[in-house]
């Protein structure tokens, strides 16, 4: 196994046992509930053919004690089951939960550069379905299947105390059933597991995609395509399941038979012995129905090993998200970030894996304490590239990104982030309050900083008139215009209070006039940070005191300004 494999598994494996003991309980309830059906129906036929063997009479037939053996056992079955299901499902909540944080922990640390080839609707998948087969695997796979091997376990040596050659039997039944049985249906089950749970996914992606484009969809009268792709996805995943299923068939008809000739011959065994007088009448019919109850149990068994498999599918598909190498990685020991200094990219080069040409070569350039700049250039120019190293979210192949004359590769990646207030493009707004959404930048702020920070982009009294801070405001900001959006998403980023603002794209999608006036606000709240703006737009006098333009690979100052004010009418 390699390092990254087993890096993998151990971050799942310590998840499960951190709680041990509740899959421990649950796995021994789930065997107390086996043993109390097996001994119930055991326990009743054997009551019941000695019953009839006594003609009705009490004289020398003890009534009373296997009755009360027979109530116990009831009622062991029903708080046993209960108890199961509530701690089973306690168990698996908390795995969930911890399963889902320990992935969001792995993946957010990928995002965007690791993350960024992954559709969205794949890591909704991922995230979603996947994640929720692997937190059930011990309530319908790993809790049965270990509950069963116990439960046969102690059958045989409880059988072979009364009668020998019955325990071989049920020795031979349990090697058929617990081991043959699943052995010839896993042929080829690995494969159909992977490939259900990858078209599951695509299926999900799909969906997802096809709701998020719907406009663009009906504008471009591509729903019917989009419709047909959907459909046939579901097609593939339908065809899966039903190939799913017939294997679950095969396996319960081939349980089935063999449970059947087990029960001719365990009948066989007990009459003989019965015969013979080597076994009591009333422990042979004890036998033979206990045996009965042994078969039923078993028979979920193939459920269980059909969950494994789909749960082991799911995890493998969770792995590998999460077991992916970050694009930077913290140093051993980071040096402490300056509060306030010069930013500096020092003749730095920078190229995608795989690309043959780099995006960036030989940029440099300086933004000192409370300047304002923009970087302009064609799609594909590198723009977004700038922006990615000057988060280090990558790291360039050759020159340094320093802050305060301190080389970003040994500062920590959340003290770094923490002097930069990042405004991306197409910023989101979430479904809740003002609140909630403002809370994202500063955790800590309260009412009154709030408050100054809508001031600071004019949107105090948009917001008064939705009801205030607890307002709501909709799946991405349904009751607010694009470009309340747009000021509200800048208020989240100014609550900040970093030194340094990180604009990318804050116009995309705005009118002019409204583009024209944000930026504006966004000056006169900047308050003495510096602020770097990727865009292409033009942009009206005073807004920033440097322009560059991205060509080649390198950064080039305009020997004219290309501000210019917004034309107007004639």
């Amino acid at each position: 196994m390699s390092r990254v494999d087993h890096a993998r598994g151990e971050g799942i494996r310590r998840i499960f046992a951190a709680h041990g003991w509740r899959i421990l309980a649950t796995v021994c309830l789930l065997l107390a509930t086996m043993l109390a059906g097996v001994g119930l129906l055991g326990l009743s036929g054997g009551f019941l053919t000695a019953a009839a063997l006594a003609g009705g009479l009490a004289g020398g037939f003890n009534f009373f004690a296997p009755s009360a053996g027979i109530r116990a056992l009831t009622f062991a079955r029903i708080l046993s089951r209960y108890g199961e299901k509530l701690l089973g499902h306690d168990a698996t909540l908390r795995i969930a939960r911890d399963l889902r944080l320990w992935f969001f922990r792995r993946a957010l640390p990928l995002a965007p550069g690791r993350l960024g080839a992954l559709r969205t609707g794949d890591l909704l998948a991922r995230l979603v379905s996947d994640i929720e087969a692997v937190d059930g695997l011990l309530v319908r796979a790993l809790g049965p299947l270990l509950a069963l091997l116990a439960l046969g376990a102690l059958a045989i040596v409880a059988v072979a105390l009364v009668h020998p050659p019955a325990a071989v039997l049920l020795l031979a039944l349990a090697v058929a059933i617990g081991a043959g049985v699943p052995l010839l249906v896993a042929v080829g089950r690995q494969r159909v597991e992977r490939d259900r749970a990858a078209a599951r996914a695509a299926l999900r992606t799909l969906a997802f995609e096809g709701l998020e484009g719907a406009v663009d969809l009906a504008a471009l009268d591509a729903g019917p395509a989009w419709a047909a792709r959907v459909d046939a996805a579901a097609a593939e995943v339908a065809a899966l399941e039903r190939q799913r299923r017939r294997r679950l068939a095969g396996g319960s008809l081939l349980h089935g038979l063999i449970g059947a000739a087990g029960l001719v011959a365990m009948l066989w065994l007990v009459l003989r012995a019965s015969a013979d007088g080597s076994l009591g009448a009333a422990a042979a019919a004890a036998l033979f129905f206990a045996t009965v109850a042994l078969l039923e149990v078993a028979a979920g068994a193939g459920l269980a090993w059909q969950a494994l498999g789909a749960g082991l599918a799911s995890l493998r598909r969770v792995r590998d998200i999460a077991g992916r190498a970050p694009t930077v990685a913290d140093p051993a020991t980071p040096v402490p970030v300056p509060e306030f200094g010069t930013l500096a990219f020092e003749d730095v080069r920078f190229a995608w894996p795989g690309a043959a040409r780099p995006v960036l070569d030989g940029v440099s350039f300086v933004l000192r304490p409370g300047e304002r700049i923009a970087i302009g250039g064609d799609s594909g120019a590198g723009k977004s590239t700038f922006s990615s190293l000057l988060l280090r979210l990558w790291d360039p192949q050759a020159g340094r990104v320093r802050y305060g004359g301190v080389d970003l590769r040994d500062v920590a990646q959340d003290a770094w982030h923490a002097r930069i207030a990042w405004l991306p493009q197409n910023a989101p707004v979430f479904a809740g309050s003002v609140r909630e959404n403002l809370a994202l930048g500063a955790p800590d702020a309260d009412d009154a900083r709030m408050w100054r920070a809508l001031a600071a982009v004019r949107l105090d009294r948009a917001v008064e008139a939705l009801g205030g801070l607890d307002a709501w405001v909709g799946e991405n900001g349904a009751t607010l215009s694009a470009g309340q959006g747009r000021r509200l998403a800048l208020a989240r980023a100014l609550l900040r209070e970093a030194p340094i603002l990180l604009l990318d794209e804050p116009t995309e999608g705005l009118d002019q006039d409204t583009a024209h006036a944000l930026l504006h606000d966004l000056v006169a709240a900047l308050d003495g940070r510096s602020l770097v703006m990727i865009t292409h737009d033009l942009l009206p006098p005073g807004i920033v005191e440097r322009r560059y333009r991205l060509q080649d690979g390198r950064l080039h100052e305009p020997p004219h300004p290309q501000e210019r004010p917004p034309a107007t009418p004639p």
